[in-house]
């Protein structure tokens, strides 16, 4: 038995009154360090570093460069060298397959992307490693590539940069990726000798072989706050050591108290910071040479 009967036809809505409806779908950002609902325009324009808490978000490699450049103009660095398959490697899929499928998502040819330009005046050779490419991994490409801006800078007297952001060498290559940290580091061997410099910026996270050669070998290393740093992960190491880990171990303030870089730089002041650094030293290379 029905009580209520509706005598009158269901309210219907117009496209009109659709359109009014403010849609918020996609336009604000959650924090993951202090939960605040973030606009999507605002976190672009503080070059996605949380306005509330200073929580530093990960950052596209072509970003870092045009934030870099002085105007955002540099020129476009080996973007033909890229990953081959030198051992035919297959887990759950082909290496051939995966590297297609980050092409196609990060709109990356690899995990580094290389320019040249002015930064503060300053000739620069800069390099921006990206999570979105397997991981941000150093196979074979990524070590080409970073020699490449050394010898360039060797050639041209400029200073090398490189925004470093890996999960360490990529396995799908085995021994040839391990053989890059050796091959990078010799090339900033005679980048030391020929008295230029080299800035290394440590960004979320760095870790690995990509920590175990180049990253900590700058003249000067910058990271950004609270950025994961190390080789080994804090978990593999509480499980091997079989101890509780301090507090803020392996991130960049922990490294910065115990010498292991020299400072720790806001993303929005980062650019300010090694125009300064630059500005010193190369002046004293000029003067040297």
């Amino acid at each position: 038995m029905t009580w209520f009967k509706r005598d009158k036809p269901k309210i219907e809505t117009s496209e009109a009154d659709e359109e009014r409806n403010v849609r918020t779908e996609g336009i604000f950002v959650k924090c993951p360090e202090c939960d605040n609902s973030l606009y999507k325009g605002e976190l672009h324009d503080s070059l996605q570093v949380c306005t509330q808490c200073k929580y530093h978000f990960r950052f596209p490699a072509r970003e870092r460069l045009s934030v870099l450049f002085d105007d955002g103009r540099y020129e476009k660095l080996d973007e033909d060298v890229t990953s081959g398959d030198p051992l035919e490697f297959i887990d759950t899929k082909p290496y051939k397959d995966r590297i297609k499928q980050a092409t196609a998502s990060s709109g990356l040819p690899e995990a580094i992307v290389s320019g040249k330009g002015k930064v503060g005046g300053h000739l620069v050779f800069a390099g921006a490693m990206d999570m979105s490419f397997i991981g941000g991994s150093m196979g074979s490409a990524v070590g080409e590539k970073i020699t490449r801006q050394i010898e360039r800078a060797l050639d041209e007297k400029g200073a090398v940069i490189v925004f470093a952001a890996s999960g360490g060498a990529r396995m799908q290559e085995g021994t040839l990726s391990l053989m890059q940290m050796g091959k990078i580091s010799a090339a900033l061997a005679m980048l030391h000798e020929a008295r230029l410099p080299f800035i290394s910026i440590l960004t979320d996270p760095t870790t690995g072989g990509v920590t175990a050669s180049f990253a900590m070998l700058g003249d000067v290393i910058i990271a950004e706050p609270k950025a994961l740093i190390g080789f080994a992960g804090p978990r593999v190491i509480e499980q091997t050591i079989r101890q509780k880990l301090p507090k803020g171990f392996q991130r960049s303030e922990f490294l910065l108290e115990h010498g292991m870089v020299d400072m720790v730089v806001d993303r929005r002041e980062m650019r300010g910071a090694i125009i300064r650094v630059l500005d010193f030293m190369m002046n004293r290379s000029s003067t040297a040479a």
